[in-house]
């Protein structure tokens, strides 16, 4: 980073987000204590490994933020107007970002020594300055909740994985447990799977594991939970669904496969598959791994019997 001179230009600079609302002559006041400074392409501006002094405001060019590491995907972009440093500019900490310059860039940049003054001289700044703090935050928390997201959904099918049924497992048989309301468990596995492969191709069978998804999730009721359990396998969750009720459902599902002879995808008509189901119910106080390997058995069971049926 090198400092520059730069030729101020007063009505565009109260156009910036963090001068709006902002007189010209306060602005002419506080951009004495500005000082203009220029960064190549690539050069990094902010690191977790050094403590921050300034705020800086984007003049010219382009900032990338990343998260953890910059061989990660940026999360977000600073244009001409956005503001970097804000938020170790005010409490003095290590960034929690890196923020890199993805092409020449030219910055406005202020030492927190002016902190104090800043906000006396000219109290929009300060509100034009929290609002970005607010944004910030905002972003921070839709990262946060994406990431979880992505951590529980299976990338191929858009199904919960297994991580996340043992959240909602510990949620739905407390609460099931609560109203003294049953919980109802079907494991169900692809028939003949490695065949379908063998003989189709692996994305075939992506295709049909889609198929199954997808057809299966849309007969569900919305507090019904579908998890990819792995591989073929997949298990439904069914609160306040006795194993009564839950054959029925069972039976309805794997009708609804069995029905379908062939589907259409990319890689043109390919047959349907059907689906083995293992049913078992909660008891009191019993575990997910328990109730996991009772649902199994009965999987088992009904591979046993011939496929394309459920036991329990």
């Amino acid at each position: 980073m090198k400092a520059v001179q730069w030729q101020q230009d007063i009505q565009q600079l109260r156009q910036l987000r963090l001068f709006q609302n902002v007189t010209a002559t306060a602005l002419q006041r506080l951009l004495k204590g500005f000082r203009a400074c220029e960064l190549e392409c690539g050069e990094v501006l902010l690191s977790p490994f050094n403590r921050n002094h300034y705020l800086y405001l984007v003049l010219q060019g382009q900032l990338k933020v990343y998260l953890g590491s910059l061989d990660n995907s940026p999360v977000s972009t600073l244009d001409v107007g956005d503001c970097a440093g804000e938020i170790s500019f005010i409490d003095h900490e290590y960034p929690s970002a890196y923020v890199v310059a993805t092409q020449p860039s030219t910055l406005l940049r202020l030492h927190r020594e002016s902190l104090l003054r800043l906000f006396e001289q000219s109290p929009p700044v300060m509100q034009n300055l929290l609002e970005v703090l607010c944004e910030r935050v905002r972003q921070g928390n839709r990262i946060i909740l994406n990431t979880e997201q992505n951590a529980n959904i299976d990338t191929l099918t858009g199904l919960f994985n297994r991580r996340w049924l043992e959240h909602i497992f510990d949620r739905e048989s407390t609460r099931c447990a609560f109203s003294e309301q049953p919980l109802s468990m079907l494991m169900l596995d692809v028939d003949h799977f490695k065949e379908y492969n063998d003989r189709h191709g692996h994305l075939a069978g992506d295709y049909a594991l889609c198929l199954v998804a997808h057809t299966l999730r849309n007969q569900l009721r919305p507090k019904d939970s579908m998890a990819r359990f792995g591989g073929e396998e997949f298990v439904i969750l069914l609160p306040e669904v006795s194993s009564d009720e839950a054959r029925q459902i069972g039976e309805r599902l794997r009708l609804s496969l069995a029905q379908i002879d062939s589907f259409y995808s990319p890689l043109g008509v390919l047959p349907g598959v059907t689906v083995s189901l293992g049913l078992a119910q909660m008891a009191s106080q019993e575990s997910l791994p328990n109730l996991l390997q009772r649902a199994d058995s009965a999987l088992y069971k009904a591979k046993q019997r011939g496929r394309n049926r459920l036991c329990e």
